[in-house]
This record gives structure tokens, sequence and C-alpha cells, in this order.
């Protein structure tokens, strides 16, 4: 008997994260709908869960930047440079893309907003005088505050440090950032759990309309998706190879978009990049570098999500948001967005940073991050399909098209 409940235990905890989270989500509604009572008391479950992830948070960001930073490689090959500048205007155009459609289609969220000393900026000044003054905090106070972007300006401050130290140093680092990770791996574990706690209390406190939010909000993030892999990547790519780009972009999208909308993992899909990169006949030596760093810093789906779900709770607190403003979010989302990769939960852990800006308390942003997990089995999907999709898109066009110079340089 203990023997088959050990072996019942293992499948459960190494079967699929976004099979368990569907499970939880159908057990939240369906409890919710036979007892409100009890729906309001598995409520313990989510609490736990996002708890959880505001403890685990600011130390990731932490040990994640410093570690990248560290360990940071230079000496690539000049292909490599039109690449990347293709990976940050598209990460930087998603959101700005983000930040159009969710004034278009302004999105609230069902939020416990009984919270003190919520102060909104009132403009961009307001703003960017908080980030100043957010920049130079104490970095203990900024790790017990969860103040992001204190923990950001010390992590590559220390980051820039480490680069010159010792290889058993920077190694040191590595291992920190993995302990880190799989600390989060395990948090993120428990998910199912906490998604069914925190849909059943939901459900059960506010009544089934905020299934209607939800899939609003869903529609607009998978809407925004789909505008860059469909119109604005394209652009990017018919800039550089300047002919129909509609063939590359579908091919891309068939071979890498749907294999890293079900492995949900831009590192997982990698393999399946190289691969297609070899069939297109790429340069060998360029796509074996940009596509890896394209798994890092090609994060459109991130910027998307972040900024959504930022100005979703932005809405929801009733924050007004001028157009300077909007574009320093759009500037802010794709730097988080960029250091989303080596995060399991990735875009959703960095929204607080996001949220900094407009002085909402770590534990609105924290519930916000756990509206992402309730929708996050489509969102993460196709997040990480537009995500790989760009990385092998854009290192295909910058290839072809320095093959169509080095035609046109040397016709015999």
């Amino acid at each position: 008997m203990g023997k088959s409940s050990s072996t019942l235990i293992a499948r459960l905890l190494g079967g699929s994260l976004v099979k368990q989270i569907m499970i939880g989500l159908a057990a939240g509604v369906a409890l919710a709908w036979f007892s409100k009572e009890t729906a309001l008391a598995v409520g313990l479950l989510g609490s736990l869960f996002v708890s959880a992830l505001k403890a685990v948070a600011p130390l990731l960001v932490l040990v994640l930047v410093i570690a990248s930073i560290a360990n940071h490689r230079q000496g690539q090959k000049t292909n490599i440079r039109p690449i990347i500048l293709l990976y940050l205007l598209s990460t930087f155009f998603a959101a700005l893309v983000a930040v159009v459609c969710s004034h278009l289609w302004p999105q609230t969220l069902t939020l416990n907003t009984a919270q003190e000393g919520i102060t909104p900026p009132s403009g961009i000044l307001e703003v960017l005088r908080g980030l100043l003054m957010s920049m130079v905090a104490n970095p203990i106070d900024a790790l017990i505050n969860a103040n992001y972007i204190g923990i950001l300006v010390w992590a590559i401050g220390l980051g820039i440090a480490f680069r010159h130290s010792s290889d058993n140093t920077r190694q040191l680092l590595n291992d920190a950032s993995e302990a880190v990770t799989w600390v989060v791996k395990m948090v993120i574990r428990c998910a199912p759990l906490g998604i069914f706690g925190l849909v059943a209390s939901i459900l059960a406190s506010t009544g089934f309309s905020a299934l209607w939010d939800y899939a609003h909000l869903l529609t607009l993030l998978i809407g925004c998706m789909l505008l860059m892999a469909l119109v604005f990547n394209p652009i990017l790519v018919w800039w550089q190879i300047r002919r129909n780009p509609y063939p590359l972009v579908f091919t891309c999208l068939r071979e890498s978009g749907v294999t890293a909308f079900f492995t949900r993992s831009s590192a997982a899909n990698i393999p399946v990049n190289m691969a297609l990169a070899k069939r297109l006949q790429l340069d060998e030596d360029t796509y074996s570098v940009s596509i890896p760093l394209g798994a890092t810093i090609s994060m459109a789906g991130a910027a998307i999500t972040i900024t959504v779900l930022t100005l979703a709770a932005v809405n929801t607190l009733g924050i007004h948001v001028d157009v300077p403003t909007a574009l320093l979010l759009s500037l802010v989302a794709s730097l988080c967005a960029c250091g989303a990769s080596g995060v399991a939960g990735g875009s959703l852990l960095l929204i607080p940073v996001a949220c900094n800006m407009f002085g909402i308390p770590n534990d609105i942003a924290m519930q916000v991050v756990a509206v992402g997990f309730i929708i996050g089995v489509l969102q993460d999907s196709a997040e990480t399909a537009l995500n790989s999709s760009t990385d092998i898109l854009f290192t295909a066009a910058v290839c072809q098209a320095e093959e169509r110079r080095e035609a046109a340089r040397n016709p015999g």
C-alpha cells in the first residue's frame, strides 16, 4: 500500500504542470459552484501560494541578474549585432503594442485592494523621481520591501563587478542561480493547488462574472501576440530581406512556434530551432550563438504579458497613465522581459518590477501574478510560441540578408 501511494505521488509530481493546473482550475470552479463556504476555506491554499511567490521573487531577480552579467561572454561574430537589434526592437514594439491595445480595450482585475499607502504618481516627473529614489535604496531594504528597481540596480552593479572575479567565483554565482531557480520550480510545482484555492475563493466571493473578466484579459493578451507575429515581426523581416516575409514567417511559426506552444519553454525549443536553422542552410557560426541568445533576450511575448497585466492593475486602482509614462512603461517592460527567460513562470514573476513604477504595493502586484497563473495555461504557451519562433525568424532574416549582400558584392 505504501509503495503504491509513493508511486502515485511521484506520478503527480512528475506529471504535466499544464494538465495539473487545468485540473486545479476545473476543481476550483466546481467547488465554488457546489459549496461556497468550503471554497472560501480553501482560499488559504491560494494565499500560501501567493505568499511563497512574494518571498522568493526578489531574491530570484537579484541572483539571476548578477550571475547573467558576471558570466557574459564577449567577442561574438559581427552578424550577431543586427540580430540582437531585431530582438530588442521586437521586444520594445511588443510592449508598445500592448500599451496601445490596453488603452483601446482597457482591462480590470478582481483584486483585494484594501491596502494603505497607495499613492499613485501624478505624471512622468513623479514616476521618474520614484524610480530614481528606488534606484539608490539600501540593498537589504530593497530585498525586504521587494523594491525591484533597487534590486535590479544593485544586481547590475554587482554583476559588472563580478565579471573581473575568478572562475571559481563565477561558478559559485552560477550554482547560486541554479539553486534559487530550483526553489522557484518547487514553488511553481504547487501552482495547481494554489490556483485551485485562488479560483475557488475568488468565484465564491465575487461570483462567476470573474471568469468573463479572465476571458477578456486572455483574448487581449493573445490578440497582441498574434499582432506581433503576423504584422510587426514580418515588417522587421522585410526590412532585412526586402521581399515577401510571410513564407519565412509561416515556416518558423509552423516548425518552431507550434512545438514551443506545447513545450512552453524557449530553452527546451533551442534544439528545434537549431535543427530548423540547419535545414534552412543558415550560417552555423551565427545561429549557434544567436538562437541560445534569443532564448534569453528575444522576449516579445513576455513584454506583452508584463505590460497588459500591469496596466490592468493600474486600471483597477484608478491610476492615470499619460503618454510619457506609457512609453517609460514600454521600456521598463522590455528590460524586464529580457530577464524573464531564467525564471520559472518567467514574465509573471517580473510583473512587480513594472508595478513598482506606479507605487503599487507588492501585495497587490503578487495578486496580479496569481491572476497570470490562472490564465497561464494558454497565455504562457502563446507567449513561448511567439518568443521562440522569433529567435529563428530573425536569425534566418539576417543570414539571408547577408547572403544577398554577399551575392551582390560578388556577382561572379
